[in-house]
């Protein structure tokens, strides 16, 4: 099964990609349908799934063994960037702070500030990043981001250590 999995490159990133359009269809199912409002490091988490989705679609369709490294290793930045913050979400969730100064309303916002800079504030999203909304087998959407990011660097450093061997 790894063999099948990892003597593919190509196959390998395009699952990665995958996977990754996925849970950004899960995070906008809970946004969309469920109703919990995403915080800025929500918003930072789903940005580095984006990067990672397109780096390794990119990367999948290149037959071009440098620019799958390239894409390869551009995604790994991304997924540990994506741990990163998962983590420190999550580490806001366990040792809450007094004051919440993860984000705004969005009247609050445009009231306060001129257009051009509330617009980039909008999509910062507006929840409470120490706010527990959901859970599942105890996890947090923070924890399992984090383990999804782990995952997924993981999965793309063993791409990167097979693919440097293979020379």
């Amino acid at each position: 099964m790894i063999d099948w999995y990892f003597g593919a490159p190509r196959r390998a990133l395009g699952l990665i990609c995958l996977a990754c359009v996925l849970m950004l269809a899960f995070g906008l199912y809970l946004q969309h349908v469920v109703g919990l409002e995403p915080c800025p490091m929500c918003i930072v988490q789903r940005y580095a799934l984006v990067l990672v989705a397109l780096f390794t679609g990119l990367a999948a369709i290149f037959r071009t063994r440098a620019l799958q490294v390239t894409g390869s290793v551009l995604a790994l930045v991304a997924a540990i960037g994506g741990a990163y913050t998962a983590a420190s979400q999550s580490w806001l969730q366990w040792y809450p702070p007094e004051v919440v100064s993860c984000g705004r309303d969005l009247y609050g916002m445009i009231e306060t500030f001129p257009l051009k800079r509330a617009l980039p504030m909008i999509f910062r999203g507006g929840g409470d990043c120490s706010k527990i909304d959901w859970t599942l087998f105890g996890l947090t959407l923070a924890n399992w981001s984090f383990i999804a990011f782990v995952v997924l660097s993981l999965m793309l450093l063993t791409l990167l250590v097979r693919s440097r061997r293979a020379r």
